[in-house]
């Protein structure tokens, strides 16, 4: 199995082992490492087995991928669920060590939040794991609620309606000039790390294709 976009995920037996790629590898190895730990018990997160030097090895956890539900026609309750479980994200403590380097408050922000990063029951009723803790921080909802919509728009725009499910499941849906701007903040974001990564190669190019898409959306 291989998946993730800054990292090589592969799994043998029960252990799923990510090794980090690109820029800061090794510190958000460690970010996550931190994170996993500090909320086992908190959330539904996968458990920590061995960690090293952008390495990280953890437990199996259950459920499908919430793009192979949607996939499936299941993009409401798929949404919901997320919807569901995103709330519960921000309304969890931020964990102490992503909040002594907070510059200011804020709620617990996942960082990559959208069904490319959870994992649900076969019907999608409930999430069963949150993956993907990398970029986790101390922050404004906002910005896992713009990041899933821009996850819906960009792969399965022809569920787009199901946002819907989403924001009434979260409890709230911000003005779309807000979410806008936030996606478009983030892929300018993406841009600049894949050019870190790989000057003048294909992420950039990708990344600037898709910022142009996505300052062409409209409500």
């Amino acid at each position: 199995m291989v998946h993730g976009y800054t990292h090589r995920t592969t799994r043998n037996g029960s252990v799923i082992t990510k090794a980090y790629r690109g820029p800061d590898a090794a510190a958000r190895c460690a970010a996550e490492t931190t994170m996993l730990r500090s909320l086992a018990g908190l959330l539904p997160v996968a458990p920590v087995v061995a960690t090293g030097p952008a390495v990280l090895q953890t437990g199996l956890m259950p459920g499908i991928h919430g793009q192979d539900l949607i996939a499936a026609g299941l993009a409401g309750p798929v949404l919901a669920a997320c919807g569901r479980m995103l709330r519960r994200i921000h309304r969890t403590p931020v964990p102490a060590p992503i909040a002594r380097r907070a510059a200011r408050g804020g709620v617990l922000v996942h960082g990559d939040y959208g069904p490319n990063n959870v994992l649900l029951d076969a019907d999608a009723s409930d999430v069963t794991a949150v993956l993907d803790w990398e970029w986790a921080h101390a922050g404004q909802p906002l910005e896992d609620l713009a990041w899933c919509e821009f996850i819906v728009r960009l792969h399965h725009p022809a569920e787009v309606a199901a946002l819907d499910a989403f924001y009434a499941a979260y409890g709230s849906r911000p003005p779309w000039p807000e979410v806008h701007a936030v996606m478009v903040a983030r892929c300018q974001w993406m841009l600049e790390l894949c050019e870190r990564w790989e000057p003048g190669g294909h992420r950039p190019a990708a990344w600037t294709e898709r910022l142009a898409t996505v300052r062409s959306w409209v409500s």
